[in-house]
């Protein structure tokens, strides 16, 4: 069995740092994610995903993410149900993270040495520390990291 997503989109707010009463850190955020097509004569669609981070990754999505920024998300789907204040059943489906890429840079990167265009963390219970390479950080684990190397692909070898 397998549940794994994921997803690159805007954040449509700034993301929502909470502690649970054990002291652990909780981030939740929105994702707008454009569909990849759309009807004629339609505009785009777009869905829009709501995420939640833990621990050292909730902490650093809070830090550096803000309303606007592209960020790619790697997780799991997660539904739940809760009864709220009148009642009524509430279902939810939203993005446990386990990885969180920042894909653009943020204001606060142009006015800093530090660029908070790569920094991402682990679900795993430990953060994910930079290493300094060309000015940017690098990361082990991170399924969006750039190898440096160059994919040769030959027409033949695209099924399009």
């Amino acid at each position: 069995m397998l549940n794994r997503i994921i997803l690159i989109g805007r954040l449509t707010q700034d993301p929502e740092m909470k502690y649970t009463n054990t002291g652990k850190a909780v981030v939740n955020f929105t994702l707008a994610v454009d569909r990849p097509f759309t009807q004629r004569g339609k505009e785009k669609e777009t869905d829009f995903i709501r995420i939640v981070a833990w621990d050292k990754l909730a902490e650093l999505t809070a830090q550096y993410l803000h309303k606007g920024r592209l960020a790619a998300v790697e997780g799991r789907l997660q539904l739940r149900q809760y009864e709220d204040k009148e009642g009524r059943k509430v279902s939810i489906a939203e993005v446990i993270a386990d990885n969180v890429r920042f894909l653009d840079k943020g204001a606060e990167s142009e006015r800093s040495d530090t660029s908070s265009s790569g920094y991402t963390g682990t679900q795993s219970g430990r953060a994910v520390e930079p290493e300094r390479s060309a000015g940017f950080p690098r990361y082990n684990d991170d399924p969006f990291a750039d190898d440096g190397h160059t994919i040769d692909i030959a027409d033949d070898d695209l099924p399009f």
